[in-house]
């Protein structure tokens, strides 16, 4: 039986927290960057980790869920997870290596999307560990840039985001395997899509949270 698709709606409050977060993306490295302000770079990524987290839940408490709001939450996550952490490296904040290892690891599964798509899917389960990478990785960067300044406070504070990161790389890396060998399955148990069949209009069994 073919799971229900969200309903076709663009104006809720989940996907205006979604176009918010994309928006921030440019005003983070404009004051990162730009003004040099890393107080209100702080500011706008401790916004956009605590409006990512209450979108899924005011899309699941308030019946607010979307097709649109299946692609963007995820893609402006994915967006955060490559535009923050170059920034930040071109800020001199974190190594190029650890831009370097994340960066390699989205390259990755975005290198699997064909293999998906000739089998009618647009996207995998987001899976739990995947999640908890993402928390800790949007929990992690903001920490470490409270760690620049000049005080016992501020070490404390940014060894703890080093933390963080740290775990949430590794964290990130294995939800990396674990979509691996669900794509494996899926390229074992499920054949391609006959030519001129049309593909899903949205994901199946995605849920983003």
């Amino acid at each position: 039986m073919e799971p229900a698709l969200p309903p076709n709606r663009v104006l809720t409050v989940p996907n205006a927290l979604s176009v918010i977060r994309l928006v921030l993306i440019a005003v983070f490295g404009y004051a990162l960057l730009g003004a040099h302000a890393n107080g209100w770079a702080v500011g706008i990524l401790m916004f956009s980790g605590a409006s990512d987290w209450a979108d899924g839940k005011i899309a699941r408490l308030l019946d607010q869920s979307s097709r649109l709001g299946v692609l963007l939450d995820p893609a402006v996550d994915r967006l955060y997870m490559v535009c923050v952490p170059v920034m930040m490296a071109l800020s001199g904040i974190v190594p190029w290596w650890f831009v370097a290892v994340l960066l390699a690891r989205d390259g990755l599964l975005a290198a699997t999307l064909p293999v998906l798509w000739s089998r009618g899917l647009s996207a995998l389960p987001v899976t739990y560990i995947g999640k908890a990478a993402t928390f800790a990785l949007m929990s992690g960067f903001p920490l470490v840039l409270l760690g620049t300044w000049d005080a016992l406070w501020s070490r404390v504070v940014g060894a703890c985001g080093w933390a963080f990161l740290i775990w949430g790389m590794y964290a990130y890396l294995w939800a990396f395997v674990l979509y691996v060998v669900q794509m494996a399955l899926v390229v074992r148990r499920m054949p391609r899509l006959r030519q001129g069949t049309r593909p899903p209009a949205a994901p199946k069994a995605v849920e983003h949270g």
